[in-house]
């Protein structure tokens, strides 16, 4: 299954999602000068990172139904 390249593709997206989130978290709860500077773009980052892997998953899940 994980010589499928469709599927490692969807689960790099993810992990990009997760990174960037880790991210987030980590200045949120460290606060200060990089928080005030990055909060609102990394929130952008993860909104399309996520909106990318969602749909990733929704075409991976159409192509393997229909017998790819």
């Amino acid at each position: 299954m994980m010589s499928d390249p469709f599927l490692i593709v969807v689960t790099l997206a993810c992990l990009v999602v997760l990174g960037i989130l880790m991210l987030g978290i980590g200045g949120f709860g460290k606060g200060g000068e990089f928080n005030r500077k990055h909060a609102n773009r990394l929130m952008r980052y993860r909104i399309a990172a996520q909106f990318v892997a969602v749909m990733l998953i929704l075409a991976y899940v159409a192509w393997r139904g229909s017998g790819g």
